[in-house]
Protein backbone atom coordinates (compact mmCIF):
# COMPACT_ATOMS: atom_id res chain seq x y z
CA UNK A 1 0.00 0.00 0.00
CA UNK A 2 1.01 3.17 -0.97
CA UNK A 3 1.06 5.48 2.34
CA UNK A 4 3.23 8.26 1.31
CA UNK A 5 0.01 10.14 1.29
CA UNK A 6 -1.38 9.07 4.38
CA UNK A 7 0.68 9.99 6.69
CA UNK A 8 -0.33 12.50 9.35
CA UNK A 9 3.01 13.93 10.57
CA UNK A 10 2.08 17.09 10.97
CA UNK A 11 -1.04 19.83 10.20
CA UNK A 12 -1.52 23.32 10.65
CA UNK A 13 -4.24 25.78 10.86
CA UNK A 14 -6.97 28.25 12.84
CA UNK A 15 -8.87 27.30 16.11
CA UNK A 16 -12.33 26.94 16.59
CA UNK A 17 -13.47 26.09 20.70
CA UNK A 18 -16.53 24.55 21.88
CA UNK A 19 -16.29 24.73 25.10
CA UNK A 20 -18.34 22.44 27.68
CA UNK A 21 -17.22 18.93 29.18
CA UNK A 22 -19.24 15.60 28.33
CA UNK A 23 -20.20 17.01 25.21
CA UNK A 24 -21.85 13.54 23.68
CA UNK A 25 -21.96 12.59 20.16
CA UNK A 26 -25.96 13.47 20.22
CA UNK A 27 -25.20 16.63 20.30
CA UNK A 28 -22.37 16.57 17.99
CA UNK A 29 -24.44 15.30 15.50
CA UNK A 30 -28.21 14.84 16.42
CA UNK A 31 -29.88 11.39 15.50
CA UNK A 32 -32.43 12.56 13.03
CA UNK A 33 -29.58 13.51 10.65
CA UNK A 34 -27.98 10.11 10.45
CA UNK A 35 -30.73 8.54 7.82
CA UNK A 36 -27.88 8.43 5.61
CA UNK A 37 -26.26 6.05 3.33
CA UNK A 38 -22.93 7.90 3.32
CA UNK A 39 -21.53 10.30 5.19
CA UNK A 40 -21.62 13.46 2.67
CA UNK A 41 -23.37 16.24 3.73
CA UNK A 42 -23.08 15.72 7.62
CA UNK A 43 -20.58 18.19 8.20
CA UNK A 44 -23.96 20.83 7.60
CA UNK A 45 -25.57 19.19 10.81
CA UNK A 46 -22.75 19.10 13.25
CA UNK A 47 -23.91 20.83 16.59
CA UNK A 48 -26.65 21.48 15.01
CA UNK A 49 -29.09 21.20 17.97
CA UNK A 50 -26.57 23.29 19.75
CA UNK A 51 -26.70 26.09 16.36
CA UNK A 52 -29.97 26.68 15.86
CA UNK A 53 -33.51 26.75 17.52
CA UNK A 54 -36.67 24.92 16.97
CA UNK A 55 -37.22 27.60 13.84
CA UNK A 56 -33.83 27.89 12.61
CA UNK A 57 -32.76 30.82 14.30
CA UNK A 58 -29.53 30.53 15.16
CA UNK A 59 -28.10 30.32 18.31
CA UNK A 60 -24.81 31.95 20.51
CA UNK A 61 -22.27 28.60 19.31
CA UNK A 62 -18.99 28.91 17.62
CA UNK A 63 -19.58 27.28 15.22
CA UNK A 64 -22.34 30.14 13.93
CA UNK A 65 -19.36 32.87 14.57
CA UNK A 66 -17.96 34.17 11.16
CA UNK A 67 -14.42 34.72 13.20
CA UNK A 68 -13.63 30.31 13.12
CA UNK A 69 -14.56 30.30 9.32
CA UNK A 70 -12.33 27.96 8.06
CA UNK A 71 -10.83 26.79 11.31
CA UNK A 72 -9.63 23.28 11.40
CA UNK A 73 -8.40 22.50 14.97
CA UNK A 74 -11.59 22.33 17.21
CA UNK A 75 -10.95 22.69 20.62
CA UNK A 76 -13.09 21.10 23.83
CA UNK A 77 -12.94 20.24 27.41
CA UNK A 78 -13.63 16.65 29.09
CA UNK A 79 -14.71 13.60 27.72
CA UNK A 80 -15.56 14.67 24.46
CA UNK A 81 -17.30 12.52 22.29
CA UNK A 82 -19.32 10.78 25.31
CA UNK A 83 -22.45 8.58 24.64
CA UNK A 84 -23.38 6.56 21.36
CA UNK A 85 -20.55 5.16 19.55
CA UNK A 86 -21.54 6.14 15.92
CA UNK A 87 -19.01 7.38 13.84
CA UNK A 88 -20.90 10.01 12.53
CA UNK A 89 -19.81 12.63 14.95
CA UNK A 90 -16.03 12.31 14.13
CA UNK A 91 -17.51 11.99 10.29
CA UNK A 92 -19.76 15.03 10.73
CA UNK A 93 -16.59 17.40 12.54
CA UNK A 94 -14.58 16.07 9.37
CA UNK A 95 -17.03 17.11 6.91
CA UNK A 96 -17.46 20.57 8.84
CA UNK A 97 -13.38 21.01 8.52
CA UNK A 98 -11.83 19.62 11.17
CA UNK A 99 -8.57 17.93 10.95
CA UNK A 100 -7.48 17.56 14.33
CA UNK A 101 -9.04 17.57 17.75
CA UNK A 102 -7.32 18.81 21.24
CA UNK A 103 -9.22 18.47 24.30
CA UNK A 104 -8.93 17.50 27.96
CA UNK A 105 -10.19 13.90 27.36
CA UNK A 106 -12.13 12.33 25.19
CA UNK A 107 -14.67 8.95 25.22
CA UNK A 108 -12.36 5.72 24.32
CA UNK A 109 -14.64 4.92 21.11
CA UNK A 110 -14.87 8.63 20.11
CA UNK A 111 -11.00 8.78 19.86
CA UNK A 112 -10.54 5.59 18.01
CA UNK A 113 -13.31 6.47 15.59
CA UNK A 114 -11.39 9.53 14.74
CA UNK A 115 -8.16 7.65 14.85
CA UNK A 116 -9.41 5.46 12.06
CA UNK A 117 -10.33 8.79 10.22
CA UNK A 118 -6.97 10.00 10.39
CA UNK A 119 -8.14 12.75 12.87
CA UNK A 120 -5.41 13.22 15.21
CA UNK A 121 -6.95 13.16 19.02
CA UNK A 122 -4.49 15.01 21.20
CA UNK A 123 -4.84 15.52 24.87
CA UNK A 124 -3.46 18.32 26.74
CA UNK A 125 -3.52 19.29 30.51
CA UNK A 126 -6.96 21.29 31.60
CA UNK A 127 -4.61 24.52 32.18
CA UNK A 128 -3.48 24.31 28.95
CA UNK A 129 -6.84 23.77 27.14
CA UNK A 130 -8.11 26.86 29.18
CA UNK A 131 -5.13 28.82 27.96
CA UNK A 132 -5.44 27.76 24.19
CA UNK A 133 -9.23 28.30 24.20
CA UNK A 134 -9.04 32.11 25.86
CA UNK A 135 -6.02 32.95 23.27
CA UNK A 136 -8.13 31.65 20.44
CA UNK A 137 -11.13 33.81 21.48
CA UNK A 138 -9.13 36.97 21.74
CA UNK A 139 -7.11 36.40 18.70
CA UNK A 140 -9.31 33.91 16.32
CA UNK A 141 -7.05 34.44 13.33
CA UNK A 142 -3.93 32.73 14.88
CA UNK A 143 -2.30 29.83 13.85
CA UNK A 144 -1.57 26.40 15.13
CA UNK A 145 1.11 23.94 14.28
CA UNK A 146 0.76 20.60 15.32
CA UNK A 147 3.28 17.94 15.77
CA UNK A 148 2.54 14.38 15.97
CA UNK A 149 6.25 12.56 15.93
CA UNK A 150 7.29 15.68 18.84
CA UNK A 151 3.44 15.74 20.65
CA UNK A 152 4.15 19.21 20.70
CA UNK A 153 2.03 22.12 19.19
CA UNK A 154 3.15 25.96 18.36
CA UNK A 155 0.02 28.76 19.34
CA UNK A 156 1.48 32.13 19.03
CA UNK A 157 4.64 31.48 19.63
CA UNK A 158 4.98 29.12 22.92
CA UNK A 159 5.26 25.61 22.86
CA UNK A 160 2.94 22.66 24.46
CA UNK A 161 3.07 19.66 24.96
CA UNK A 162 0.11 17.26 24.25
CA UNK A 163 -0.35 13.15 24.42
CA UNK A 164 -1.68 10.90 21.77
CA UNK A 165 -1.36 6.98 22.49
CA UNK A 166 1.09 5.26 20.63
CA UNK A 167 -0.81 3.19 19.07
CA UNK A 168 -2.43 6.20 17.15
CA UNK A 169 0.56 8.00 17.07
CA UNK A 170 2.32 5.37 15.21
CA UNK A 171 -0.42 4.97 12.18
CA UNK A 172 -0.71 8.56 12.24
CA UNK A 173 2.81 8.63 11.20
CA UNK A 174 3.08 5.57 9.13
CA UNK A 175 0.01 6.16 6.91
CA UNK A 176 -1.81 3.24 8.14
CA UNK A 177 -4.57 4.52 10.06
CA UNK A 178 -7.09 3.42 7.36
CA UNK A 179 -7.55 -0.26 7.42
CA UNK A 180 -10.15 -0.75 5.13
CA UNK A 181 -7.81 0.74 2.59
CA UNK A 182 -4.81 -1.41 3.96
CA UNK A 183 -7.36 -3.98 3.28
CA UNK A 184 -8.23 -3.26 -0.45
CA UNK A 185 -4.46 -2.79 -1.13
CA UNK A 186 -3.54 -5.96 0.11
CA UNK A 187 -5.56 -8.27 -2.31
CA UNK A 188 -2.09 -10.29 -3.71
CA UNK A 189 -0.83 -10.56 -0.23
CA UNK A 190 -3.93 -11.82 0.98
CA UNK A 191 -4.68 -14.20 -2.10
CA UNK A 192 -0.86 -15.58 -1.42
CA UNK A 193 -1.43 -16.59 2.71
CA UNK A 194 -5.05 -18.09 1.35
CA UNK A 195 -3.25 -20.48 -1.46
CA UNK A 196 -0.84 -21.80 2.23
CA UNK A 197 -3.90 -22.24 4.49
CA UNK A 198 -4.37 -26.32 4.42
CA UNK A 199 -8.12 -25.57 5.70
CA UNK A 200 -9.18 -23.63 2.26
CA UNK A 201 -6.59 -26.19 -0.05
CA UNK A 202 -8.47 -29.30 1.38
CA UNK A 203 -5.75 -30.11 3.22
CA UNK A 204 -3.80 -30.87 0.17
CA UNK A 205 -1.32 -27.99 1.52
Amino acid sequence: MDTKNMKRESLSGRCIPVRGNDIDTDRIIPARYMKVVSFKGLGEFAFYDERFTSDGSLKSHSFNNDAYKGASVLLVNKNFGCGSSREHAPQALHRAGVTAVIGESFAEIFEGNCGAMGIPALTASPEVIEELMGKTEKHPGLEMEIDIRSAKINYNGVEYNISIPDSSRSSLLAGTWDSTASLLNSGSLISSRAENLPYINGFTK
